[in-house]
């Protein structure tokens, strides 16, 4: 099997409005390669000085007293469940429209995934979790999708009365914010992911869990290094999910323009908000002010979705699906047991979702170009 992403990258880059921003993200990379040389000078490429120091930064930003950075987004939410005591067999609640990653670190967890629709937000529908609690239930994982935090309100409510941990899958939620917590502060943990596509984003994988819990923490911190406490003495047989200190000093760069970042992005979206929601054929997801939604993705629904993505790209515009087949009807997930027809507004939303390029990049012009290809569109058709 080839290596579709080289191509995939070269066929993106082609487009003018594009999701993928990485070239004007890191045209400072001079300056990240003089704060690399330390890292080179010293040797400090595992777990090293430049780690702690994110840790403690990225626990700031989030309010929590623990952040351990990890090899990636999907290894937080495995090492999370496994902290949390997830053996082979143990049901774990989530949602069906999220990304691969998730329902991947559920199963190499030793977990069984059981799905639960979504609501009109494109989240976990809370009021559907615990018809689907059994004794064999032991977590949840929320998946703060697009940006957005579930109704944690209501699933810590389910997950405290039937004894359940909750691990948030925050991939997409860096500096976001349900109420008065920031999306670090929610449930028991909650995993990030740095990949070079989400919203701070580093020179390959990477991944960070927060907590307030001291003792998931030091579990977590043992089964990213093998289980070592030190150099010399194994407490219990880990993994190797450790973020090499070069990304690290990345990911400290990056923070230093979060603020700038998430601030671009909500207003990007706040325009598109503005001008698309008179177009009939458009919905706009229903926003809250006591959410602070950070849009790692701006997605709507809207009519002949795929003619409208292929008239987009035809305009230089990179419109995507995220995602066309939703986790219960992937091949994976055969399994499982599910079937057409039992998440009926998971499958809806995966025939007329797409995504709109709202980074920080995208300048009013480019917006702009957009709404009018929008409106273009459905006024040809």
């Amino acid at each position: 099997m080839k290596n579709f992403l080289p191509e995939q990258y070269k066929k993106n880059n082609l487009l003018k409005i594009n999701h993928n921003y990485l070239r004007e993200q890191f045209s400072d990379y001079q300056v990240i390669f003089k704060e690399l040389e330390k890292v080179i000078i010293d040797g400090d490429f595992t777990l090293g000085e430049e780690v702690d120091k994110l840790e403690d930064e990225f626990s700031e930003l989030h309010h929590t007293s623990n952040s351990i950075a990890v090899g990636s987004g999907t290894d937080a939410i495995m090492l999370s469940l496994k902290a949390c005591g997830i053996e082979k067999g143990d049901e774990v609640i989530t949602t069906p429209f999220t990304f691969f990653a998730t329902i991947g670190a559920i199963v190499t967890a030793g977990g069984k995934p059981v799905f639960v629709d979504v609501d009109e937000d494109m989240n976990i529908n809370p009021e559907k979790i615990e018809e689907k609690i059994t004794k064999e239930t032991k977590a949840i994982v929320p998946v703060h999708w697009t940006g957005r935090p579930c109704d944690m309100t209501k699933i810590d409510e389910i997950a405290e009365r039937n004894g359940l941990s909750v691990v948030c899958d925050a991939c997409h939620a860096i500096n976001a914010k349900y109420k008065e917590k920031t999306a670090g502060e929610l449930g028991d943990l909650a995993c990030f992911s740095f990949h070079p596509l989400k919203n701070l984003n580093i020179w390959g994988d990477g991944g960070i869990i927060t907590t307030n819990d001291e003792n998931l923490a030091n579990k977590i911190r043992l089964l990213r290094n093998h289980g070592l406490v030190d150099r010399n003495k194994c407490e219990l047989f880990g993994y190797n999910s450790r973020l090499d200190t070069i990304q690290a000093v990345v990911a400290r760069h990056m923070m230093n323009k979060i603020d700038h970042i998430t601030q671009s992005r909500i207003s990007n979206s706040n325009y598109l908000d503005k001008e698309l929601r008179n177009v009939d054929e458009i919905t706009i997801p229903k926003r809250d002010c006591s959410i602070k939604e950070v849009f790692h993705l701006y997605m709507i629904t809207c009519e002949k979705r795929d003619l409208l993505q292929k008239y987009l790209i035809s305009r230089d515009i990179d419109a995507k699906i995220h995602y066309p087949i939703p986790m219960h009807l992937q091949p994976a997930a055969k399994s499982l047991g599910y079937k057409l027809g039992d998440f009926p507004r998971t499958e809806n939303f995966a025939k007329t979702i797409i995504s709109l390029p709202v980074h920080e990049f995208i300048g009013k012009e480019e917006l702009d170009k957009i709404i009018r290809e929008v409106k273009t569109f459905y006024k040809k058709n």
